[in-house]
This record gives structure tokens, sequence and C-alpha cells, in this order.
């Protein structure tokens, strides 16, 4: 048996790849809406469940957005499914939901009912590939709520440009012929040079400056990033 570490963290910390995967939401009010959401703008397949269905649900169902079963829950629903998110006020029911995710070995959570979750849902800021997740571990999700908004202020959508533009930079580098140590302090120097503040002012002459003297004359940003892509949205 492990020995339990005091010091240990309640949670494992891991980003879900649910990229084409099947996801059950049960419960159709504001929460469920929510939970539908955030899954399908990571490309899950979503099944909504519940005999109550918001407009905004509705509506994505028409678009062939997710698929809608407007009726009560049953446990055949699970059948197949990678997870399950219940966002319903019934407490018989998240707790059946759950009881039937764990005889299925699949990853659960129960909104506001941490104790019958197997994973949790941080606040979370998303900027393009940046994304920052704000966990209390079930504490005070209002106080995660506070952080995320800090954050919100703190990174703005520069951020998202700057990760586009590196990830362009680094598949021009991988096309030529060096070890990938070559590369390391090229990053860094971009890292902790001013690219992002000249970003988020749309500086696109101080911008190549930047990257001519980190990376050559080959580099510029109009060259690497795609046509019709701002660097201030």
């Amino acid at each position: 048996m492990p020995v339990k570490n005091k010091e240990a963290m309640k949670y494992y910390p891991i980003n879900l790849d649910v990229q084409n995967r099947s996801c059950v939401v049960v419960g159709g009010g504001s929460v469920g809406t929510r939970k539908a959401l955030t899954l399908l703008n990571c490309g899950a397949g979503v099944t909504v469940v519940s005999p109550e269905i918001s407009p905004a649900l509705l509506s994505l169902s028409n678009e062939k957005r997710l698929i809608l079963k407007n009726r009560a829950y049953e446990s055949s629903d699970l059948d197949q499914a990678f997870l399950v998110i219940g966002a319903t006020d019934n407490e018989a029911l998240n707790q059946k939901i759950h009881a039937d995710a764990e005889t299925r070995n699949m990853l659960c959570n129960i909104a506001d009912r941490p104790s019958s979750c197997n994973f949790i849902l941080p606040a979370i800021v998303c900027r393009g590939d940046l994304i920052v997740t704000i966990s209390t571990s079930g504490a005070s999700p209002a106080y995660a709520k506070k952080l995320r908004q800090t954050l919100e202020n703190l990174f703005g959508e520069e951020q998202a440009v700057f990760l586009k533009l590196m990830g362009k930079i680094r598949e021009k580098l991988l096309q030529e012929d060096h070890e990938p140590e070559f590369h390391k302090p090229i990053f860094e120097n971009l890292i902790q040079s001013d690219l992002v503040e000249k970003i988020r002012t749309n500086d696109r002459i101080g911008m190549d400056e930047v990257l001519t003297r980190i990376l050559g004359q080959d580099f510029c940003y109009e060259a690497l990033m795609d046509e019709g892509t701002h660097a201030n949205p």
C-alpha cells in the first residue's frame, strides 16, 4: 500500500484530450449548457440528456453540433462514453450518475459535488494555445473564479498570437539541419525579448526587428504567419 504524503496535492493535474471522444452531459440548464459548450470547444462529441433543455442547447442541436436526448437519464446513456458530467440539482440522480460511471470505470464530474467526482473542473483562462487553469481543490470555487478574472486581465490576446508565432518559428527551424539543443537558446531569447509587448501594440516593424536580430534575415512576421492573421485581434 502506498504511503500517503501529507504534503501531497489532493488532485493530479492533467490536461485531457477529448477531441472526437464521446462525452455525456446530464442536465440541460445553465450549468449543463456551460459544460456542454466547453466540451464542444475542446472538440468533443457531446450528448446532452435532460427533460428540460435551454434555448442555447436546442440551437446547438438544430445546428447538428451535439446530440440531444430530451428525456430523463438512463444508465445506458453512458455506454461507450469517455466521460460524463452531471449538472442537475437532483441529488439522487447525481448519485446514480456517479455510481453508473464508477461501474464503468469512466471519468465522472458532478457539478458542485467534489466528493462524487473522480476529476474536478478548474477555472480556465484561454488565450489560443495558452491555457491557464486555477483550482482550489474544490475548497472555494468562488475564489478560483476571482483568480481567473485577475489572470484574464493579465493575459491578453497577444499571448495567443505570440504562441502561434512561436509555433511557426519552431516549424521553420525544424526544417533545418540542426540538433534540437541548438534551438533552446533561440526560444529563450525570444521569450526574454519584448516581442509579446510589440505584438500587443501591433508594432510590426518592432516585431521584425526582434525576429531578425535573434533569428536572421529569413524571419519576418508576415512571412511566418498565415494570411490574414492580425497581431492585435
